[in-house]
């Protein structure tokens, strides 16, 4: 057994007794000062404790999505009707996807970007249209040539009414123009207009009747458009609600079709025709001229484009009236990142998230020229960011976001104009990581600051007390 004795002989701090120790006014000054400089310094290795910091670096991509990236965006074109908008991906790897539509949907929009009804949905569309043979005669002319009044007035008067908007510098309406005229003519040998009354096949000439091609947002050529009496909504969208016909355009076909529409209109029957029972190629007409398309797309980490344009293998368009004005409500890349999860790594990165949707919000409208045909594109350098951060030693969460920087441009073209983003992927990513900091490490320097500034103080206090009592020994060492 030790004995009291020995076990006080290893005592660091051995205690002076208090009357052999001064009390000085310095000195309480000095003791006063310290501890003030100790609460200072524990508050600012506090307040460094508390403090995430992070380190920066640049790393090759490695990305947990592997090869493919998605694409999200919400795009109004106010020109661009839905009828013929399509959504093109193609990259430098000689990837091509035409008229992409699995994740996208589409919206028609008034001039004012509000949508006029509900999903435009688009149809599967032949990858063949059939045309007729015939040679085109002049005389052998069947329909009925159509102008702004004679439009609205035969509208009313037929319960069917089936025009072809075409323009005569168009290839598909040259094509179309022997076969329409020849069914237009076996109808009306059929269906009597003046003792029937149940359909008219007509004609309008777009470069002639640009205002009533307009009213009915024609933006490709041909356009075989269905009217039925009835069905007027002049009122709310100036227009007759109508369908589009996308069959084959030969003779025996059309004439089938038209068959077909009559005979859900019995002769003897008077009520409107609202409904229809035939089987026809089909589908409703865009109830306006603008197109809200949103949705998705997957593309290989490679640079590529994504198009967006008027596509039809069947019709023409005039580049000079095409005008691809649009309005970028989002555009992102990557997945998605919550914003509750972005607001709480903005409070250790806070520059982090403010070039995901660089161009949301933004309108790019042409302004010097409505019906010049103008291409708009966007380049876009993509760069990944990923960010670790840990809350405690065995949770780690990773973040991964896609910034990009965006420059446009507007160019002329001889081409059907597009709007076009071009997008290029860096092979690096910046890669964030969260320093975490040991509470050992945070008691070490508690304690040195706390033995530190003590052990400055008493030097600083012993110097003083040297000093004065030297200057006091100087003053009797005169005196005598």
């Amino acid at each position: 057994m030790f004995s009291s004795s020995k076990i006080k002989s290893v005592d660091f701090y051995r205690k002076i007794p208090r009357d052999l120790t001064e009390a000085s006014l310095s000195g309480a000054g000095l003791s006063i000062i310290a501890a003030l400089a100790i609460m200072f310094l524990f508050g600012m290795e506090l307040n460094d404790y508390l403090t995430v910091s992070t380190t920066t670096s640049i790393v090759v991509d490695n990305s947990s999505d592997g090869n493919f990236l998605r694409i999200d965006f919400n795009i109004s074109f106010p020109a661009l009707s839905c009828e013929f908008a399509s959504v093109d991906v193609s990259d430098v790897l000689g990837t091509n996807r035409l008229n992409v539509t699995k994740t996208i949907r589409k919206f028609s929009i008034d001039p004012h970007l509000r949508p006029t009804g509900a999903e435009f949905h688009s149809g599967p569309l032949p990858h063949y249209i059939k045309h007729g043979d015939e040679v085109d005669e002049e005389t052998n002319e069947g329909s009925v040539a159509l102008n702004s009044a004679s439009f609205d007035k035969l509208s009313h008067q037929y319960q069917i009414l089936v025009v072809n908007f075409y323009a005569p510098w168009c290839y598909w309406s040259t094509r179309l123009k022997p076969s329409w005229e020849k069914a237009a003519k076996i109808i009306k040998q059929r269906y009597d207009p003046e003792v029937d009354g149940r359909i008219l096949l007509a004609k309008v000439d777009c470069t002639e009747e640009v205002d009533l091609c307009r009213r009915n947002h024609i933006q490709g050529y041909p356009s075989i458009r269905i009217f039925r009496k009835g069905s007027d909504v002049r009122e709310t969208h100036g227009h007759h609600e109508h369908e589009s016909y996308y069959g084959d355009r030969d003779t025996d076909t059309l004439v089938k079709t038209m068959e077909d529409l009559v005979d859900s209109i019995p002769q003897e029957d008077k009520k409107i025709a609202l409904e229809d029972k035939s089987n026809v190629t089909k589908r409703p007409a865009p109830l306006s001229g603008g197109c809200r398309i949103e949705g998705y797309v997957r593309v290989k980490k490679v640079p590529g484009n994504l198009i967006i344009s008027a596509r039809s293998g069947s019709h023409s368009f005039d580049a000079s009236k095409m005008n691809m004005s649009h309005v970028i409500s989002h555009l992102s890349f990557g997945k998605t990142v919550s914003p509750q999860v972005l607001n709480d790594v903005k409070r250790l990165i806070p520059y982090l998230g403010r070039s995901h949707d660089k161009l949301n919000g933004r309108s790019f409208i042409n302004h010097r020229d409505l019906d010049a045909n103008v291409t708009m594109e966007h380049y876009l350098q993509v760069v990944k960011t990923e960010v670790v951060t840990t809350k405690s030693s065995h949770d780690h969460r990773i973040i991964e976001e896609y910034e990009y920087t965006a420059h446009s441009s507007l160019a002329q073209s001889v081409y059907i104009p597009v709007a076009k983003f071009h997008f290029e992927l860096s092979p690096m990513q910046v890669l964030v990581t969260e320093d975490s900091k040991s509470f050992s490490h945070f008691l070490t320097n508690v304690c040195a600051i706390i033995g530190g500034v003590f052990t400055v103080a008493g030097i600083l206090d012993s110097i003083f007390h040297n000093t004065i009592r030297l200057m006091k020994k100087v003053e009797i060492g005169k005196n005598y």
